[in-house]
């Protein structure tokens, strides 16, 4: 048999399994939406503080974790195998060995990195630990790719945690080409506290076989807070609907923060519909990628809106990682969801809709403060790039959903 035949055979094999993993993807995410949960929560009011340094947020976390006296929830969609991350579980364990009722739940494919030496003395402390988000058959090409990208952390049910960061030490700007790492995170107190306990236990619940004794603290007696907000757990069919419905809401300025800009057509849509209104929209994006494609992935987005007036700032202190959406100055966005695809469509993500003026005040501070560490994409600039980038370009306009 001569080469011909053989490199024929290779690549009818290749477009075989092609076409097997999007069949099993298609299949399987038909299937899921039929079956997916939806759950709403409550206006809440709680104080509410935003952190944007790993520093900062960790030094917060690990103080509440050391005072906590009942129990620790925590869920993140990576910890990682280094030494921050030995000291995050070496905490729980020294937490667990007091008493307290510690849960840590990670994503399966996230989390495939974290040492299992300092993972299983934790376990043998008493800490409670499950993967979640395990792939499964029939469809094991879309369960592998259907993440938990949720990071939750509650503590004695009275402080939680919600946002971008997860664990490991380019989190805490000790990995230079990502350094400093710019994100997002939200500590609380006070009503919404119960909504991540929640939903913290219906991802346990799903992941674990364990049988548990679950320690349930007095929410009724929960302090309000002067931060009004509304908890939105999304597990692929919530998140696009409830962005649409925003956006067609939108009537002045829109602020959109994100690693990658790389929305639905039905999000986009709207979007130009917005600035055809007459909305004026920023955009902050990191300059350097922490993935493969994903900056070509985005570039005919930010062309179409850079030529409609948009402000593209590309983020140059660090790696920009944020998720934030700030509508008319009135309603905010922040959480686990980014301004793409797999979050819109596939992820289990959560996201908080603050609409105290104050807070969204204080946001947007931040914000400015991050064009202010930010260059200004030009239309001549992303023309340039793309033509640099037209064969990475197609490619990553062919696999965006899975980027």
């Amino acid at each position: 048999m001569g080469w011909l035949a053989i490199s024929g055979i290779i690549i009818g094999i290749l477009i075989v399994l092609i076409l097997l993993l999007i069949l099993d993807f298609e299949l399987g995410l038909k299937k899921y939406i039929k079956t997916a949960a939806v759950r709403t929560y409550p206006k809440r009011s709680s104080s509410m503080d935003i952190i944007a340094s790993g520093p900062e947020l960790f030094e917060l976390m690990f103080a509440d974790i050391k005072a906590a006296t009942t129990q620790i929830y925590t869920l993140f969609y990576i910890v990682k195998d280094d030494d921050f991350s030995r000291s995050f579980l070496a905490l729980l364990e020294q937490k667990a060995k007091q008493g307290l009722e510690v849960k840590l739940l990670v994503d399966y494919i996230g989390g495939h990195k974290i040492d299992k030496g300092a993972l299983k003395k934790a376990q043998d402390a008493g800490v409670r630990f499950e993967f979640c988000n395990r792939p499964y058959f029939p469809y094991f090409f879309f369960s592998l790719q259907q993440r938990n990208h949720r990071k939750i952390t509650v503590i004695d049910g009275k402080i939680g945690y919600l946002g971008g960061y997860n664990v490991g030490k380019e989190y805490i700007d000790d990995k230079p080409k990502l350094s400093p790492w710019r994100d997002y995170h939200l500590r609380m107190e006070g009503e919404g506290v119960e909504d991540l306990h929640q939903e913290f236990l219906i991802d346990w619940k799903r992941s674990s076989k364990q049988k548990d004794d679950y320690r349930h603290p007095d929410f009724s007696v929960m302090p309000k807070g002067s931060t009004e907000h509304m908890h939105f757990p999304s597990e692929g069919v919530r998140m696009e609907e409830e962005l649409c419905r925003l956006l067609r809401e939108t009537k002045q300025s829109l602020y959109i923060g994100t690693p990658y800009f790389i929305p639905t057509k039905k999000v986009f849509k709207e979007v130009l519909s917005a600035m055809d209104r007459g909305v004026t929209l920023k955009v902050i994006v990191p300059e350097k990628a922490d993935h493969p494609l994903v900056k070509e992935a985005s570039y005919p987005y930010l062309w179409e809106v850079i030529k409609r007036g948009a402000l593209v700032h590309q983020f140059l202190n660090g790696f920009y990682h944020a998720k934030v959406l700030i509508i008319d100055g009135k309603m905010c966005d922040i959480g686990t969801a980014n301004f793409d695809r797999r979050s819109f469509l596939l992820n289990n993500e959560m996201n908080c809709f603050i609409y105290d003026p104050v807070f969204i005040g204080r946001v947007m501070e931040v914000m400015d403060k991050d064009m202010g560490d930010s260059h200004q994409l030009t239309f001549d600039e992303l023309k340039q790039l793309r033509k640099k980038a037209v064969l990475k370009e197609a490619l990553a306009k062919s696999i965006q959903t899975l980027l």
